[in-house]
């Protein structure tokens, strides 16, 4: 054939090459996009298979000369040893690969987190699709990878383009895809309103996480590159996914040696040695392969001349590594946790009432103060003392969490805090209504909505009964249910350290400053038009707001996890003892959990948030971890809004009587999912809880029980079974009510479809026939707690807002706490409901001991406790000594001002 039909035909089929490169990587690219936007309903990749399909194509396109047999570079026959004949056998570069490739599969698979429980909705059509369109992702990697290696080692390029130009011409693919979703994605931003406010309040974590991993893909590629032209697809294929596979299943091993979530760790060390083997034995074979035989050979030039010695030393390395990783694992445990969380929890709770009323007379009350606080009680302390007296309050000297709410406020001047609280209840728009107290009477400001005024009148109410001890001044309170001031941990942290300067005068003044009332600015008639507070309402404001009271280093600051098809073990872990909360408090801190972005609604999508990251004096009846609105005993709960008032038609039976079932009824209200947003109801816990709760669609992930071993009795093991099993031997009824709310476009019908069917909502009393009572956050706190407190049933609660008893029950001893994640529901359910069942495929029975009277135990301490903690009179007392401290605070004279028994 002529030169130039050649070398025409060559151009040819670079230029095709050079096409197919383009559109495989902007197919490439959507394609990810659609794993990444629906990734909770992924399956495993196939990604450790890909070599696999090189080493056949290698086997495949051999000459026969390869196909026979390979030369062996040393032929002194009496030197030629049995594995040197077996590494040049055809097949010998398959089975190398096949090692690795199982080996992978086998370690991941055992290795690997629990599934979330983020919706993965039938609703959706990427439901069924996103498992063949991962296959498809692989199949373009195959394509990619195979197109890059032509360009790159094929002889029409070698022959027509220098080493240099044809990395250029790789650069110029990538640069052409890169140009193609820049137009694309800028139509998408000039037609899309959403797309155009989703750039505009891109996070800098999320800049910042896209930066790095552009360094980590240029970086990635280039050797990529660099290896294919050296050593051809199938070596470069290969080390990438050992190296892949190794260092993931190495690093989650060692960072998660305890038993939640479990892992195979001997299916793990199998895959590993299969790995390590197979990787050794691909470069054993190709340090034997003479490369000048085979037309389309692994490499164009040789890998190795001999295995190294330090790479002996590397994988035998790993190899007793991993031994090690594998004998120290313990999957069983000797005791329940449980059992070990309630004896700790009692503890805990006996140093609480040991030291919470510890004074018995009013001289001792004000020494406990100064010892705790550093400084003197504020003027009217002996009044309030006498007040909270009266009424048998078990907690006296217990205050912490006024003082924490009011620490940072000690920074700001009187004035500047007259003047802030001004500015909030002047404008209506920033749903702040303001409470006036002028010659102890209590008022509300004007122009209230009206449909909030039945709360404004139960906070007058519960200050009424001690607001002639109050001096006049302003209180601003929230109207919405969703905490209100994020203010960021650089500016809230010097301002808490400075308020932790406590100045103690030694002649205190007793006496609150003359005309307070004239330091208040009146109400305009005219609302104010400016307004401190952001509008994000029906936006994700977890990193604009939420994580703003982290430290800058923080996991919450650093980290946006868009993986949400898995159980994120670090964000659990510092709470967690196994599959159960440990620590309640730790739980509410979302500085350690990132993954809290898409698992509530409140930071997916709030139905009203309007907020600052300044300090803003917003009274608050709850608020999320990080937030600074100061908490107030809610007017829902002293209003008795949901009552405990069982009656002839509805008793509360004592626990035994009651039916041994899960209960919850609720609606959607707990974020505002719509067409903008679509598909945010899929994270929020009411529907995540519904979803586990019920199997629905069989789409929701198999969870944990922690069930008696079988292969020792007298220790436990956690194992994994699908929630059709347990829904058959644990009763729960866990389901909305009436239609979808706080929704809009197709976020309703998808939520119908999901959810279908819709329950009759029920008169409230009638869950006390219920034996275990599930609470979960709506827009805000949950309103139901106290009145199932108060019950004969036993409350299990999942929460992300606390409320202003939080230091003063115990969770294990007053309540059963659950992860907002959702693991761990069944298990504790099991705890205390006990199975005992075979399910098919088992050979020995699931056995799970009933704790039904730790549960009766746990349920009658906590109606106790809430006799005595959680009254209407408790909630008088605490908002009572949190408008004292709050009026010296906004008082002329507060660096002398306090009550003194010599004064």
């Amino acid at each position: 054939m002529p030169e130039d039909v050649t070398h025409a035909s060559s151009q040819r089929k670079l230029r095709i090459l050079f096409l197919a490169l383009v559109t495989l990587i902007c197919l490439r690219v959507e394609v990810l996009r659609q794993v990444v936007d629906n990734v909770q309903c992924a399956t495993k990749h196939w990604n450790y298979w890909i070599p696999l399909v090189f080493a056949a194509w290698e086997f495949w396109t051999t000459t026969a000369p390869r196909r026979s047999g390979l030369v062996v570079e040393d032929e002194d026959p009496d030197e030629i040893t049995w594995l040197d004949k077996v590494v040049v056998l055809p097949y010998a570069q398959v089975v190398a690969t096949l090692a690795v490739a199982v080996g992978g599969w086998l370690a991941l698979d055992a290795v690997s987190s629990p599934t979330s429980t983020y919706i993965c909705a039938v609703s959706f059509r990427y439901w069924a699709k996103i498992p063949w369109i991962q296959r498809l992702a692989s199949l373009i990697d195959v394509g990619i990878v195979f197109t890059l290696d032509q360009l790159l080692t094929s002889k029409q390029a070698k022959k027509l383009l220098s080493i240099a130009n044809r990395f250029a011409l790789v650069g110029a693919a990538l640069l052409i895809a890169a140009g193609f979703w820049l137009v694309v994605g800028g139509v998408y931003w000039y037609v899309q309103e959403t797309g155009r406010k989703w750039l505009a309040t891109i996070p800098q974590v999320y800049f910042w996480s896209v930066v790095r991993l552009n360094v980590y893909i240029v970086l990635t590629l280039v050797c990529a590159l660099l290896a294919v032209h050296h050593i051809g697809i199938l070596s470069a294929s290969l080390i990438a996914t050992f190296t892949s596979v190794l260092t993931t299943a190495t690093a989650t091993a060692w960072n998660n040696a305890h038993p939640f979530p479990p892992m195979r760790i001997g299916s793990a060390f199998v895959g590993i040695l299969l790995l390590l083997i197979g990787i050794w034995f691909h470069f054993r074979v190709a340090s034997s392969i003479q490369h000048s035989h085979a037309a389309h050979a692994i490499s164009a030039e040789r890998l190795l001349h001999r295995v190294p010695t330090w790479m002996h030393v590397v994988l035998s390395a790993f190899m007793f590594l991993w031994l090690g990783l594998w004998l120290s694992y313990h999957k069983e445990v000797s005791f329940h946790p449980i059992d070990m969380l309630m004896y700790e929890a009692e503890a805990r709770h006996e140093a609480f009432v040991a030291q919470a009323a510890s004074s018995k007379s009013l001289a001792e009350a004000v020494q406990e103060y100064r010892a705790r606080y550093r400084r003197h009680p504020p003027p009217g302390f002996d009044d309030w003392y006498n007040f909270a007296t009266s009424r048998n309050s078990s907690v006296i000297d217990d205050f912490d969490n006024v003082y924490r709410d009011l620490l940072p406020f000690h920074t700001l001047t009187p004035a500047e805090l007259r003047e802030r609280t001004w500015t909030l209840i002047s404008n209506p728009w920033n749903d702040v209504v303001g409470i006036s107290i002028r010659d102890g009477q209590a008022a509300i400001s004007p122009n209230v909505v009206p449909t909030h005024m039945w709360m404004l009148e139960g906070i007058v109410g519960m200050i009424s009964k001690f607001a002639d001890k109050l001096p006049d001044m302003d209180l601003a309170f929230n109207l919405n249910d969703e905490c209100r001031v994020s203010v960021p941990y650089e500016v809230i942290e010097p301002m808490r350290r400075a308020g932790r300067q406590a100045h103690m005068p030694d002649q205190a003044n007793r006496s609150w400053s003359p005309s307070r009332s004239n330091q208040w600015k009146p109400i305009p008639e005219q609302p104010l038009v400016l307004t401190p507070l952001a509008e994000a309402s029906w936006e994700p404001i977890f990193h604009r707001f939420g994580n703003q009271g982290c430290l800058p280093s923080s996991a919450a600051r650093t980290q946006r996890r868009w993986d949400r098809s898995s159980y994120c073990r670090s964000c659990a872990h510092p709470h967690s003892m196994g599959a159960f909360i440990a620590n309640w408090t730790i739980a509410g801190d979302i500085c350690h959990q990132p993954d809290l972005a898409d698992l509530h609604g409140f930071y997916l999508s709030p139905a009203a948030f309007k907020a600052s990251t300044y300090l803003f004096p917003i009274f608050s009846q709850s608020r999320a971890g990080g937030f600074n609105d100061i908490l107030y005993p809610s007017a829902w709960n002293y209003l008795d809004k949901a009552r405990y008032d069982p009656n002839p038609d509805h008793p509360d039976p004592s626990f035994a009587e009651k039916k041994s079932v899960l209960f919850w009824r609720g609606a959607t209200s707990e974020g505002f999912s719509h067409e903008g947003n679509t598909g945010q109801w899929r994270g929020m816990t009411r529907q995540r809880f519904v979803h586990l709760a019920n199997n629905i669609n069989s789409t929701t992930p198999h969870e944990h029980l922690l069930i008696k071993s079988p292969a020792n009795p007298d220790k436990l093991t956690y194992q994994n079974f699908a929630i059709s099993q347990l829904s058959s031997v644990l009763v729960t009824d866990v389901h909305f009510v009436e239609s979808i709310v706080r929704c809009g476009g197709r976020d309703c019908g998808d939520q119908d479809h999901e959810f279908s069917p819709l329950f009759t909502p029920l008169d409230f009393q009638s869950h006390w026939q219920y034996k275990y009572l599930l609470d979960l956050d709506g827009a805000g706190f949950s309103g139901r707690f106290l009145p199932f407190l108060k019950s004969n049933s036993l409350p299990f609660k999942a929460a992300l807002f606390r409320e202003w008893w939080d230091d003063r029950v115990q969770a294990w001893i007053h309540f059963v706490p659950l992860d907002l994640r959702g693991q761990g529901l069944w298990a504790t359910l099991a705890y205390f409901q006990g199975l005992s069942a075979k399910f098919p495929g088992m050979k020995q029975d699931v056995v799970v001991d009933a704790h039904q009277r730790e549960a009766e135990r746990i349920a009658r301490q906590g109606r106790e406790w809430a006799d005595q903690v959680l009254r209407k009179e408790d909630m008088e007392i605490y908002m009572f000594r949190l408008l004292l401290e709050w009026g010296r605070l906004t008082d002329d004279g507060r660096e002398e001002l306090g009550f003194t028994l010599s004064g």
